[in-house]
C-alpha cells in the first residue's frame, strides 16, 4: 500500500503541474451540456425528458477525452516502462493511477452535475439520483478506459482508436445509470439500476487492473 500511496501521489502532483490535461476536459463537459438547449429546444419538458441522456453522454466523452493523459506521460519519460520491469506490483500501480485519474476527472464530474442538472430544469430527487449515478459508474468509466488506454499507448494520435475500442463497453453504463435518472423523475423503481452499476464497478475493479498490467506489457514488448 505505500507503493499505491506513493504513485497516487505522485500522478496527483503531476496533473497539479499540468492543469490543462484536467481543466480541459472538465470544460468540454460544462460546454458540451450547456450548447444542448440551444441546439435542441429551450422548453421546460423537452429539457426535462433529455436531461439525464446529455448529461451522461457529456461525462463518458469527457472522461474518454482525459484518458490520453492516463499512461501518455509515463510513457515518454520512460517511467512506464521501469513500473512494468519493476518487482512492484503491476496491477495496484495501474489501480493508483486510475484512482488519480478518477479523483482529477470523476469527482470535479460529480460535483459540477447539481448544477448542469438545475440548468437543465431537473428536480431535486431526480438530481441526487444522477449523482449517485455519477458516484457508482464513473470509478467504472476509468477502469474500463484504463484497458483501452493501456492497448494504444505507444500509437500516436490514438483518440479515435481509443474512442472505438472503449465507447461500446461504456454502451451499458449509459443505458442503466440515464435510466435510473429519468426512471426517479416519475417515481418509478430504480434498484434494479443501481444494482447493475454496482455490479459492473465490482467486476471493473476485480479486473481492470490486471488486464490493462496485461496489455501494458504487451504494448511495451
Amino acid at each position: 500500500m505505500n507503493i499505491y500511496a506513493k504513485t497516487l501521489k505522485r500522478d496527483l502532483q503531476i496533473a497539479i503541474r499540468n492543469p490543462s490535461s484536467v481543466l480541459n476536459p472538465l470544460l468540454f463537459f460544462v460546454i458540451s451540456v450547456s450548447l444542448f438547449p440551444l441546439a435542441i429546444s429551450p422548453e421546460a419538458t423537452t429539457l426535462t425528458q433529455i436531461a439525464a441522456g446529455i448529461i451522461w453522454v457529456a461525462c463518458m466523452l469527457a472522461v474518454l477525452l482525459s484518458l490520453n493523459a492516463l499512461f501518455h506521460y509515463d510513457f515518454e519519460n520512460g517511467v512506464l516502462e521501469q513500473m512494468v520491469i519493476s518487482h512492484h506490483n503491476l496491477p495496484l500501480l495501474i489501480l493508483a493511477k486510475i484512482t488519480a485519474h478518477w479523483l482529477l476527472t470523476g469527482i470535479p464530474i460529480i460535483l459540477l452535475s447539481p448544477i448542469l442538472g438545475s440548468f437543465l430544469l431537473l428536480d431535486t430527487p431526480a438530481i441526487q439520483i444522477l449523482m449517485l449515478t455519477l458516484l457508482l459508474a464513473t470509478p467504472s468509466l476509468s477502469l474500463i478506459g484504463s484497458i483501452g488506454a493501456s492497448l494504444i499507448v505507444g500509437i500516436k494520435n490514438s483518440g479515435m482508436l481509443l474512442a472505438l475500442l472503449i465507447l461500446p463497453l461504456y454502451i451499458p453504463i449509459l443505458i442503466f445509470a440515464s435510466s435510473a435518472v429519468s426512471q426517479a423523475q416519475f417515481g418509478l423503481e430504480i434498484t434494479g439500476q443501481l444494482y447493475f452499476l454496482a455490479t459492473i464497478l465490482v467486476l471493473s475493479l476485480i479486473s481492470a487492473p490486471f488486464v490493462s498490467s496485461i496489455a501494458l506489457k504487451i504494448s511495451l514488448e
